[in-house]
């Protein structure tokens, strides 16, 4: 019965008219972007999910922001990004021990070629929506067409790639994608999410709005607190509970998402058990910051939990749509001058290492490595405009001595800021031609950006910038974030193993000038588009990461960003009336697998 419900496969249906002569391709249960899929048909749980998990209870989240809006699909509004996968699910799910692999959800079978040059979905006939209506191909089709023409600027770009798309009977839809090169995108439309045609207003799906959303998921929607909390219910009837993707997921009754405005009150609101664990971003809070009743009597668990991924990245982004940050080598300057040796020392217990790039940590990483054969066959276009310490492997970011005032560093940064035509006029560094001061403002949100921006403040005050720093409350820094209005803000890149058409998304040229993107830097360099395509259309895991490694080596000649820090785990802090499976997945942390303590279930 297992294998049965896994596989799924389905009587074959006619598709000679649209597939040509590549049509012998089979239904599969899974499908990996590169390789085979890790887990066999007959699969019955995932490897880090507990399938005899106690169902139950209720966990308490607690976030730092705000919300305006029910739909995290479109660019409008402050959404609840939990109503992703959580309310309204996808045609596949995610394999989180795998970089790359998804097994069937909504879609019982997957099916493409080996130019991958179509995909065709077999729907569950099980699958229902929560207010029991089937789901149906017209569905998919409905929810392709509403996020390719107003979705967000990802949406719209991924799903713009498809030629064709024709339902071919009740529950199978089929992709075609013309001469697109991009043997991603049949995933991509394995992750697109499926809302119901009947309950849809496409007109108005644009608009924020705090309207209970009707998805297929496990949870509904049951009560909202405009801006302060959203409420989701386990779905007793939920139609795909026994899948194997599902099994020892899913298991609390109630998920409450709280809101908090302010860092300080939301973290003393953990400290009294007002929700149920948090994600720690402040080295100094972990280090030294639970020292408090509960954690020091065992109710409080602290968990650094390793991850197979690449390890995020903690940045000053330069907005280069701004004069004051066109030129690459006042750029370079900059980031002469920020002294990590002394604030990893001073503010973070030298927990941290650095790395430039976006992939540190792992195969993908060009740091500190010189570009293969098939790199330079890539960066061959390109290479006259790449600096060869970079082409070598032998750039390494600058070393301080620690002393937060560092003359070498000084040095190197005043040169570079010569040739890009500054001097400095007694105290203040200023353009030769028109006398404007160097000056900028750093948009930062929480106390622990703050601090870090003002010690970089200090350090660029030595060589005469005025480097000004302006905290914001969460809602006002993201507002700011997504229409690019900051001169310079902290952010963080968090990578996969499998990185893909997101990285259009994150540098992409069209990125550059859409607004909700996370193109900040505002990149615009055909060699960064070229790698990306690259990356997209490697069928081997050799090409692959030769494509990546050189999209790592373009962005990090750019002096994009400040490598601030590279972070090594995840910290989670939980109740104990909170437990999790011993294994982790290679993505690290999954909420979805936790559970209630049977004897404390509230």
């Amino acid at each position: 019965m297992a294998r049965a419900a896994v596989i799924g496969f389905v009587v074959s249906f006619s598709q000679s008219a649209l597939a040509g002569p590549e049509s012998a391709a089979k239904p599969s249960y899974a499908l990996a972007m590169h390789g085979d899929p890790a887990l066999p048909a007959d699969f019955t749980a995932m490897p880090y999910a507990n399938p005899d998990a106690p169902k139950g209870g209720r966990l308490v989240e607690g976030l730092l922001g705000t919300f305006d809006s029910l739909n995290p699909f479109i660019v409008k509004g402050i959404a609840v990004q939990r109503i992703r996968g959580y309310v309204v699910e996808s045609l596949m799910a995610r394999g989180n021990d795998e970089p790359f692999t998804l097994y069937g959800l909504l879609a019982q079978s997957v099916e493409t070629d080996d130019a991958r040059s179509y995909v065709t979905f077999r729907i569950d006939p099980r699958a229902r929506f929560s207010d029991g209506k089937p789901v149906l191909a017209e569905d998919v089709l409905f929810s392709w067409q509403l996020l390719r023409d107003k979705g967000r600027p990802n949406h719209r770009q991924y799903y713009a790639k498809v030629a064709r798309a024709k339902a071919l009977d009740p529950l199978t839809i089929r992709f075609d994608f013309g001469d697109v090169q991009d043997r991603e995108l049949p995933l991509i439309l394995g992750l697109m999410p499926i809302f119901p045609k009947h309950a849809v207003d496409a007109e108005t799906f644009e608009e924020t709005s705090l309207s209970p959303p009707i998805g297929s998921g496990p949870y509904r929607v049951s009560a909202v607190k405009a801006g302060a909390s959203v409420t989701l219910t386990r779905n007793p009837d939920y139609w795909g509970r026994d899948l194997p993707v599902n099994r020892g997921l899913w298991n609390f009754d109630e998920i409450r998402i709280e809101y908090f405005r302010e860092a300080n009150s939301h973290f003393e609101a953990f400290k009294r058990g007002l929700y149920d664990y948090r994600v720690e971003t402040e080295p100094l809070r972990w280090h030294d910051g639970y020292d408090f009743p509960a954690a020091r009597d065992g109710a409080v668990i602290r968990d650094a939990v390793r991850t197979g991924l690449p390890q995020p990245t903690e940045v000053l982004v330069f907005n280069t749509r701004r004069p004051v940050f066109a030129d690459i080598r006042v750029r370079e300057a900059l980031l002469q001058l920020f002294d990590f040796a002394w604030i990893n020392h001073n503010y973070f217990f030298d927990l941290y290492t650095r790395a430039a790039g976006f992939f540190a940590g792992s195969e993908l990483s060009a740091y500190a490595r010189a570009a293969d054969s098939g790199e330079l066959k890539l960066l061959k276009p390109y290479l006259s405009r790449l600096r060869p310490d970079f082409i070598d492997g032998s750039y390494r970011l600058p070393a301080s001595d620690a002393s937060g005032r560092d003359r070498v560093a000084m040095r190197r940064a005043l040169s570079l800021l010569a040739e890009a035509g500054y001097e400095l006029d007694g105290t203040i560094m200023r353009r030769r031609d028109d006398h404007q001061p160097l000056a900028f403002e750093i948009l930062v949100t929480t106390r622990d950006q703050e601090r870090i921006a003002l010690a970089f403040a200090r350090d660029v005050k030595r060589v005469g910038i005025q480097a000004s720093v302006r905290t914001v409350d969460a809602v006002q820094f993201d507002q700011r974030r997504i229409s690019f209005d900051f001169d310079m803000i902290p952010n963080r890149w968090d990578q996969s193993l499998s990185p893909g058409n997101e990285q259009y998304f994150y540098w992409g040229a069209e990125a550059a000038d859409t607004n909700g993107t996370r193109n900040y830097m505002g990149v615009k360099d055909p060699a960064v588009d070229a790698m990306i395509a690259a990356m997209i259309a490697a069928r081997e895991h050799p090409e692959f990461v030769d494509a990546v490694r050189a999209l790592d080596r373009v962005l990090a000649s750019g002096f994009y960003v400040i490598p601030l820090y590279n972070i090594q785990e995840q910290w989670i802090a939980r109740w104990n009336r909170i437990e999790r499976p011993k294994a982790n997945a290679l993505t690290g942390y999954l909420p979805e697998t936790w559970w209630a303590r049977p004897s404390t279930q509230r």
